[in-house]
């Protein structure tokens, strides 16, 4: 019993070393997150500190914003934008990590509206009328907003309606329109209503718009960050992909 005390005393010193270590190591990162995956980035960021230890600090807006903001030296070292186009640019004009976009979600389109009945489950209350404000995302910035429009052209009725749009400068704030009333219903994502009680929603056919491919990049002020590094790859891992389906998106 004695002579096991050494190795024991050793065994202890390594497991300390090991943890203070990691915590030593533990960093932070800062991540500007498409505001449609606010949930989800939440929840995330949560997992991703109980497993590495590395804080990611989430900031949520519209990915054109953002976008604007990197390309004037806001100091964001990973992107996770509701689009394509912003990694691809980003890729394009040497602000991000040659090789490291890639999709982490394709979201879905949703017409909500708070009062029970309103919106029929494919979607006829936009012709029919009975409504006075439809909301949606700006869709020079947001992608969301871009697919809400293609909806309605595809159906004949965006000329008609558009008197009765009101347009939020995000997702977010299309979706508050909704929730306060100052629009009986609007274009929303799937993820933020998923977990909403009551309401009406229609749930829009992926055909009637672009898809909502959303891509993320590991932008040039984190190539040297190993938190920033880490919350990449752990946007990878299955137990990610989990959280991510969780609301509504589809994933690869």
């Amino acid at each position: 019993m004695i002579a096991r005390r050494p190795m024991l005393i050793a065994v202890f010193a390594g497991v300390l070393s090991l943890t203070l270590g990691g915590a030593a190591l533990a960093g932070e990162t800062k991540v500007a997150v498409a505001a449609n995956f606010t949930e989800a980035a939440k929840e995330i960021a949560a997992r991703f500190k109980a497993r590495t230890g590395h804080d990611a600090t989430l900031s949520f807006g519209s990915s054109g914003q953002f976008y604007t903001q990197i390309a004037n030296g806001a100091p964001y070292e990973v992107f996770l934008s509701a689009d394509v186009e912003r990694p691809r640019k980003a890729e394009a004009e040497g602000l991000s990590v040659p090789g490291s976009r890639f999709t982490y979600a394709t979201g879905r389109l949703v017409l909500f509206s708070k009062t029970p009945g309103l919106v029929d489950a494919k979607g006829a209350v936009l012709a029919k009328g009975g409504f006075d404000k439809l909301a949606i995302a700006d869709p020079k910035a947001a992608p969301y907003g871009q697919a809400a429009v293609e909806t309605l052209t595809k159906l004949k009725l965006y000329d008609a309606l558009k008197p009765k749009v009101v347009t939020g400068a995000s997702i977010t704030q299309a979706f508050q329109y909704v929730q306060t009333g100052a629009a009986e219903l609007g274009f929303v994502a799937l993820s933020q209503v998923i977990d909403e009680k009551g309401g009406s929603r229609w749930v829009v056919p992926a055909a009637d718009h672009t898809p909502i491919e959303q891509q993320a990049v590991l932008l040039k002020t984190g190539q040297n960050s190993e938190a920033a590094k880490a919350f990449v790859a752990f946007l990878k891992s299955s137990e990610a992909k989990a959280i991510i389906r969780r609301y509504g998106y589809e994933v690869r």
